[in-house]
């Protein structure tokens, strides 16, 4: 029993010896262990930390850009006497796009920015490929070939905004998810213009 307060001691001892080499590790920087201070980028810390003001107004600029190819795509699913190449192309497009509306809703959630609606392309000088209200309603009120054709046409400059879009993020852009996902809508969206491009040659 005499040796317990001397066990406890050297406990205690220990105890503080590692804490203060814990407070001098994180006091020295990257100086003591350079490799893992990379490990502290709040891109890898937190997912989604890590963004600038091109990767927020790319969320919230796509956001109603997707919701309306999104709803452009309904319409031409929802009419008889459609081409079957574009009635392909409308769902890959829903298949494609909803997902990436979710992912860039989650973060602007993540980053405390604001949601964007409809409206948030009004009044921009190139529109984004943006269609107009005329033109949702011609393409809804169109049947058949005319709207098939309709669909490719509108849908080719609609593409054309986005890519624009992405572009930029891809140039200006810091948070890696996004910048990823700008990528593939370029890739994907050059793609489907080739295609769109093709099956209007065949209406």
């Amino acid at each position: 029993m005499k040796n317990r307060p001397a066990a406890l001691a050297a406990l205690t001892l220990t105890a503080l010896l590692a804490l203060a080499g814990c407070a001098d590790t994180a006091g020295s920087g990257s100086e003591s262990m350079p490799g893992m201070d990379h490990g502290n980028d709040s891109s890898s810390s937190e997912p989604g930390a890590d963004f600038n003001d091109a990767d927020v107004m790319f969320a919230q600029m796509m956001i109603p850009h997707h919701q309306q190819a999104v709803e452009m795509s309904d319409m031409i699913l929802a009419k008889d006497g459609i081409d079957d190449g574009v009635l392909a192309l409308a769902e890959d497009i829903k298949a494609a796009q909803q997902p990436e509306i979710e992912q860039l809703e989650a973060w602007l959630d993540a980053w405390g920015a604001d949601m964007p609606n409809m409206d948030s392309m009004a009044g921009m000088d190139h529109g984004g490929g943006m269609m107009s209200e005329d033109d949702m309603a011609a393409l809804e009120a169109a049947t058949g070939v005319e709207a098939s054709r309709l669909f490719l046409e509108q849908m080719i400059v609609h593409h054309e905004g986005a890519i624009e879009m992405a572009q930029d993020q891809v140039a200006d852009g810091q948070n890696p998810d996004a910048v990823e996902m700008a990528q593939t809508i370029i890739d994907t969206q050059t793609a489907e213009i080739t295609t769109m491009q093709e099956l209007l040659t065949q209406l």
